[in-house]
């Protein structure tokens, strides 16, 4: 079977959440029509990831989940860890437990952009951790979609 990685990657506060999840649906249901497997990879740490998480489920609940997972990437251990359990289909620690906390998210959105084949983002400016993951994707060269981008 053929799995096709996505990640979704952005920044904490949004100004126009309808307008994320209208457009994350719409490129989740394409992508879901057209692929074979799809993982999606996302965070928990802000209004950007917790848009892409509903704005999939929504997708999946209208087409079938029957070739994708919703997969919560953690740069740590946290305590609510169980309660992610019951939304997500899988829970992935990437990152060394050795790195600094300050420096996980980075190296965890590293470790989603390498090992992913589509990058959705949202970064309006230049700056944050969104913009630094941004930056990383297009030195790796990698392919991005940045939907900040079609809202302007």
């Amino acid at each position: 079977m053929e799995i096709y990685r996505v990640s979704f990657i952005g920044h904490r506060e949004l100004h126009s959440i309808r307008y994320v999840e209208d457009r994350i649906e719409g490129l989740v249901r394409d992508l879901l029509s057209k692929k074979e497997y799809v993982e999606f990879y996302l965070g928990r740490n802000g209004d950007f990831d917790i848009s892409a998480a509903s704005a999939i489920k929504r997708a999946q609940r209208a087409l079938g989940a029957h070739n994708s997972s919703l997969i919560l990437v953690l740069p740590y251990h946290t305590r609510d860890e169980d309660y992610f359990d019951t939304f997500y289909d899988e829970i992935l620690l990437p990152v060394d437990n050795k790195t600094h906390f300050k420096a996980a998210i980075t190296k965890r959105n590293e470790w989603m952009i390498d090992n992913s084949d589509l990058l959705i983002i949202y970064v309006e400016g230049e700056f944050g951790g969104a913009y630094t993951a941004l930056k990383y994707a297009k030195r790796k060269g990698a392919s991005v979609i940045n939907i900040a981008k079609d809202y302007e």
